[in-house]
């Protein structure tokens, strides 16, 4: 079992900076690659960005690419999505979620991720 807790959404003006984290707690937290999606109103879920359980594979979104970073801390059990230069397009609900699985390559697809956390807003306004 593993427990995901995020933090760090709000209400912020175009052009500014968040950052998100993901604590988790449960098992081995370090064993687990980490993935970040969000999902706005009426539209699907999408990938943001996935990070290896060492941290030594990171792969992005095309849309965020540039602006987002996502990193990790395993003494910490965190996961974290820096995100700047952000736009009204990045408003949504985002969510860490942990993918159990090994894999070869990071996995982009949200069925894939096995636990998920509660979500946090983030509004940007134009």
């Amino acid at each position: 079992q593993v427990q995901l807790i995020e933090s760090g959404g709000g209400l912020v003006q175009a052009g500014a900076s968040l950052r998100l984290s993901c604590a988790a707690s449960g098992r081995t937290f370090s064993s687990n690659a980490m993935g970040w999606f969000r999902q706005a109103p009426g539209k699907a879920r999408e990938f943001v960005a996935a990070i290896s359980c060492s941290g030594g594979r990171i792969y992005y979104a095309d849309s965020v690419k540039g602006r987002f970073t996502i990193s990790r801390d395993n003494a910490k059990n965190t996961v974290y999505l820096q995100m700047n230069s952000l736009k009204p397009e990045d408003t949504a609900v985002y969510y860490c979620a942990a993918d159990l699985a090994y894999r070869s390559t990071l996995s982009t697809r949200g069925a894939t991720y096995d636990y998920w956390g509660q979500g946090t807003q983030v509004t940007v306004s134009s």
